[in-house]
């Protein structure tokens, strides 16, 4: 079982920059393809990043260039950078971690809420 905490999630204006931390519980945790998720009101759950335990990442095109995922193995923490903010990356965002032999092995943060404004 993984348990993971999201924060730093915002009000911002467009343009500007937030920074996302996930932590999660477990000492397996470099065992765990880590990425981040968004939905928006009335939308679906998209993709926004994955890194992999060994540190590959992949991005959305919609979102690269802007936005920066990363993760502290010592800390059993993802991060993701998120600059040039534009009022349609509004969403709530989630954290999820993946086992990267086990898909079902799968968990989900409560998410944190990221508002820009125009």
């Amino acid at each position: 079982q993984v348990q993971l905490v999201e924060s730093g999630g915002g009000l911002v204006q467009a343009g500007g920059s937030l920074r996302l931390s996930c932590a999660a519980s477990g000492s397996t945790f470099m065992l765990y393809t880590m990425a981040w998720y968004r939905q928006a009101p009335g939308k679906q759950r998209e993709l926004v990043a994955t890194i992999s335990s060994y540190g590959s990442t992949n991005y959305a095109d919609s979102v690269k260039g802007r936005f920066t995922i990363s993760r502290d193995n010592a800390k059993n923490s993802v991060y993701l950078q998120l600059n040039s903010l534009k009022p349609e990356d509004t969403a709530v965002y989630y954290c999820n971690a993946e086992h990267r032999s086990y898909s079902s092995r799968s968990y989900w943060g409560q998410g944190t809420q990221v508002t820009v404004s125009s």
